[in-house]
């Protein structure tokens, strides 16, 4: 496959920009599939609010029909007082019913929401996940999409209705008293004028901060929480805390500046708005109108009983809005996670020929600019070891993280077996290369699904010879039900028991291809002696990348490749490069030093094999 034909099936491989539509979408655009419900809660939250007037207007019609002159008429009383029960049970049923809509459509929104976030999550580069924090991620997964609740269950119907029910008693009224009407109307004016007030670009700013700074918050407790026990152990607990503190204080600054900004204004629309306010100006207009004749004195009745009313849209504004930003921000974060580009699939996948692995030429930055690999040309030959050493920041991690396609390069190929790892479908990458890592995750699941994890529907008798190979099978038998105990919750591993296990799961898996990173570092001594027993027992045809952190690591590979500041400085056979006295081997006495320095202060006798 040549360079035309190599970008011609990359750019078939690209998703159409359909496909990633639902990253663009605002959110009346993710509401879309659900409008139908979505307008039902709103209907039905309509006539009920309206049917809920009918027993105010009753009482209104009551008081003018006992209060007006002229002989009482029974039937229109009795009339009136069954309209406003009818009216009140059909408030009950309707609003009933767009409370249960709601809530059952907020179900399935956010369902779909999380659904689309683990189907994105699912495809986007795993190295994607080593460059965000936690507790950001968990927020929109978990507090983000819960907070779309209040604008699909309550917030559009209380605002419609909020809406048509203070329009519908301003018809009402404006039949009694167009004069008394617009005096009545004088809070709504007055609050209304304040409503800009919350939505300037000021306040909006201090929202966003308040959000990030709610951020910050969640991920240094994730970090301090999961750190605890590291960061105790080494007395590092004050600078622990204060991260933590620096968060909270952070916090508490933005808010106290939020509030400040915005607690004037709210506190002029509470005003403005509350009964007593807007009785007093009703009482006021209306005594002035009926003393000057031009009211009768029971038609003052339903303005102090629907004036109340009047001020509805503009406290549910205020708190719609709330709500309503809320929502908008949290859809923000969430469809920036579902905007990350997937790990891009080809359109006709390419089987590899083999296992044989090169990396040509192959350049990676993660941030524009700034190279962590330069210039890779490397040749992993099946049935051989070869061992990555170098400083710390050399790039030996990210250099592994390129065979299981963590990220792309972002100059050069990874190929595999004469196919470059873009070219390969997933599933058959997985089934080709295996890992293990330093930093090992297990599944809350039984410890046989989590060694079975590449081969769910393994033989049971496969995965006890895994486990037995890894050295882990008598540790699995002292659990309280052996290979069914649930990691997590009835049992738990110590950090060398869940890297074992891990061993475990590469072994079942039967990779042709296996990539460690120094998978015995948490290991006991006769624990590393019998893993790397097994992986010689087991390495056959295989290819095995492994950084190696330990003499005994580096003995035995077969080419070694020393990195520097992202390039190759050195590579050979241990004993050559050894020869040569350079990096390399000044790389190896330091080690050799440090550790015989470490035997001779716990006055132990220095083990270390030389290289081959």
């Amino acid at each position: 496959m040549n360079a035309t034909d190599l970008a011609e099936a990359r750019e078939r491989s690209t998703p159409p920009p359909e496909a990633d539509s639902a990253a663009g979408q605002s959110l009346a655009g993710l509401l879309r599939p659900h409008l139908r419900s979505f307008a039902a809660v709103v209907i039905l939250q309509v006539i009920g609010a309206v049917a809920g007037l009918a027993p105010l207007l009753a009482v209104v019609e009551l008081g003018r029909a006992l209060l007006g002159p002229g002989p009482i008429d029974h039937g229109h009383v009795w009339f009136v007082v069954v309209a406003g029960a009818v009216g009140l049970f059909v408030r009950l049923l309707f609003t009933a019913a767009s409370s249960g809509i709601g809530h059952l459509l907020d179900g399935r929104v956010q369902l779909s929401f999380r659904r689309q976030l683990a189907a994105r999550l699912g495809r986007v580069p795993i190295g994607w996940f080593s460059r965000r924090r936690t507790g950001e991620l968990a927020k929109v997964v978990g507090e983000d999409v819960s907070a779309v609740h209040p604008f699909i269950a309550h917030t559009p119907g209380e605002l419609v209705a909020a809406f048509v029910v203070p329009l519908v008693s301003l018809i009402y009224l404006f039949a009694i008293d167009w004069r008394l009407t617009l005096i009545t109307l004088i809070p709504v004016v007055l609050a209304v004028a304040l409503v800009p007030l919350m939505m300037t670009p000021t306040r909006l700013r201090e929202q966003e901060e308040f959000d990030a700074a709610m951020g910050r918050i969640a991920s240094s407790v994730v970090e301090f929480v999961q750190g605890i026990s590291v960061v105790k152990a080494f007395g590092g607990a004050g600078r622990a805390h204060r991260r933590f503190r620096t968060a909270a204080d952070d916090f508490v600054g933005i808010f106290y500046r939020w509030v400040r900004g915005v607690s004037g204004i709210a506190a002029g629309m509470q005003l403005v708005l509350s009964p007593p306010f807007v009785l007093l100006v009703v009482l006021i207009g209306g005594a002035a109108l009926i003393t000057a004749g031009a009211l009768a004195p029971a038609d003052l009745l339903p303005f102090l009983l629907l004036g109340l009313g009047l001020t509805a849209p503009v406290a549910a504004l205020g708190h719609g809005f709330d709500e309503l930003q809320a929502a908008r921000r949290a859809v923000g974060r969430i469809r920036e996670v579902l905007g990350v580009q997937p790990l891009p699939e080809p359109a006709h996948p390419v089987a590899p020929q083999g296992h044989r692995v090169e990396l040509r030429d192959v350049r990676f930055g993660y941030e524009a600019g700034h190279e962590v690999l330069r210039g890779i040309d490397l040749v992993l030959e099946p049935g051989t070891v070869t061992a990555i050493v170098g400083p710390s920041g050399s790039g030996k991690s990210t250099l592994v993280q390129l065979l299981p396609r963590f990220f792309d390069p972002t100059h050069g190929s990874v190929v595999l077996g004469g196919v470059d790892l873009r070219e390969l479908g997933s599933r058959e990458l997985h089934r080709t290369v295996s890992f293990v890592f330093q930093d090992v995750r297990l599944l809350r699941a039984s410890v046989a699904d989590n060694i079975a994890l590449a081969v769910p529907h393994a033989d049971p008798d496969d995965v006890v010879r895994a486990a037995r190979l890894a050295n882990i099978h008598d540790r699995i038998l002292e659990l309280p039900r052996g290979y069914g105990t649930v990691i997590g919750e009835e049992a738990g591993l110590s950090g060398g028991e869940a890297q074992r296990l891990s061993i475990a799961r590469a072994l079942l898996a039967d990779a042709p291809v296996l990539v460690l990173d120094e998978a015995t570092a948490f290991a006991d001594p006769q624990t590393e002696q019998a893993v790397r027993r097994a992986l010689a027992t087991l390495q056959g045809d295989r290819t095995i990348l492994v950084i190696a952190h330990r003499l005994e690591t580096v003995a035995d590979a077969d080419t070694v490749v020393m990195l520097d500041n992202g390039s190759i400085v050195e590579r050979g056979a241990p004993a050559e490069l050894l020869a040569r006295n350079g990096k390399f081997a000044a790389f190896w006495r330091s080690h050799r030093s440090a550790i015989a320095d470490e035997t001779e202060t716990r006055g132990g006798v220095l083990q270390g094999g030389e290289p081959r």
